[in-house]
């Protein structure tokens, strides 16, 4: 007998093996999923259903750690199936099957495209998302791209350097910065994305928390509205996007700039950031914006310390259980400063490897400021995984 250990993070071991013994590929890419290992934890469940997930645990082979209210399932997928059918769940679990039905779905087929005005975004290979600040107080670049000009010629750069999406903001929001004036971020903003659409440079993303701002800025040709305080600073942006059938990106932030430093208070940082922005689409989606419409970031460095940061990194697969594509903005922030001892000027490196490991934790989407290191370090990140087909 011959023995092979096969690597247990990642289902490509078990495709690779699957495929090279004579499987088609779709078929060894589910069965690969299948038997890959999940925890998942249920929460708002009855005593019933804790002791009937007890049961069914001791029979079905599985892990089942339970408190008051909650549970603790581990197992492989396809031994969590059954939970997720209505037409096998043991009785007495009956309301669990809709919620992990929907979440099994998703890992099992991940989303593989974003709809956005005008055309759609293959999500297959890692998307960059150039960052174009046209104010003059950004923490990493503030006042090097505050003219048309400058940043036009900043825009043409990132996307020769790969970028695939800009992203235009007019106002800062870095620890403590203060609001802008809608009239001065219109200001900023429009002619330079009016600019980028007329010269074919895009799609391009507004980054505001304002309806007025967003009207304006989709007016002047942007694709997607890109809403660092989860829609939750101005309640109207939500019907604009949706009116105007574009693409928007919701972020994970507590408070404001003014006051998110000090609401970064949290039991478990990956699983509220989860919940919070389940919230967040949840209301975008009652709103009209179509699901295929929403990507979620996690909002690296918004109303969380620099562990937290690492632990959200380190646990984003459970951002991306929502089932939504995954955007990260982890470019020059102070945690890679914390790990590094860079200063702000000198963290692209960084960047790019916080990159590469939020790819393999299932993101899809890289807002950065240097889009070429960025990149090399996603094609090395992507060519460890293979698609399903």
């Amino acid at each position: 007998m011959k023995l092979t250990a096969l690597a247990a993070h990642t289902p490509e071991a078990v495709r690779a093996a699957l495929a090279a013994r004579g499987w088609d590929a779709q078929p060894a890419w589910f069965a690969a999923t299948g038997v890959q290992s999940l925890v998942v934890l249920l929460e708002d469940i009855t005593a019933a259903e804790r002791e009937g997930l007890v049961r069914w645990g001791a029979k079905a082979g599985t892990d089942v750690l339970t408190g008051e209210g909650w549970a603790l399932v581990g197992a492989a997928a396809s031994r969590l199936a059954p939970l997720a059918r209505p037409d096998r769940v043991p009785p007495g679990l009956e309301g669990l099957s809709g919620e992990l039905g929907r979440f099994l779905a998703a890992y099992a087929d991940p989303p593989r495209r974003w709809e956005i005005a005008g055309r759609t975004v293959a999500l297959d290979h890692p998307v960059i998302i150039g960052v174009v600040n046209v104010t003059p107080d950004s923490f990493s670049d503030g006042g090097r791209f505050a003219t048309t000009d400058r940043a036009i010629a900043q825009a043409e750069r990132l996307v020769a350097d790969g970028c695939e999406l800009l992203d235009v903001g007019g106002e800062s929001t870095r620890p403590g910065a203060a609001p802008v004036p809608v009239e001065e971020e219109v200001r900023r903003v429009a002619p330079v994305i009016e600019q980028l659409a007329h010269r074919g440079l895009g799609p391009v993303s507004v980054d505001t928390r304002k309806a007025a701002v967003a009207r304006a800025a989709i007016a002047a040709g942007a694709a997607v509205v890109n809403d660092v305080s989860g829609l939750a600073f101005d309640p109207g942006l939500a019907r604009v996007a949706a009116a105007a059938g574009v693409g928007v990106v919701v972020m994970h932030m507590r408070g404001s700039p003014e006051t998110m430093d000090s609401l970064a208070v949290y039991r478990h940082v990956a699983a509220e950031v989860a919940a919070e922005l389940r919230a967040v689409v949840d209301g975008a989606e009652a709103c009209g914006v179509a699901r295929e419409r929403l990507v979620v970031d996690p909002g690296f460095g918004f109303a969380k310390t620099a562990e937290q940061n690492f632990r959200l990194l380190d646990e984003l697969a459970t951002v991306a259980g929502l089932g939504y594509p995954v955007a990260v903005g982890p470019s020059r922030k102070r945690f890679l400063g914390a790990a590094t001892g860079r200063p702000v000027e000198d963290r692209d490196r960084a960047t790019a490897v916080a990159c590469a490991l939020a790819w393999q934790r299932g993101a899809r989407l890289f807002r950065v400021h240097d889009a070429a290191l960025a990149r090399e370090a996603l094609r090395v990140a992507a060519a460890t995984t293979t698609s399903p087909t």
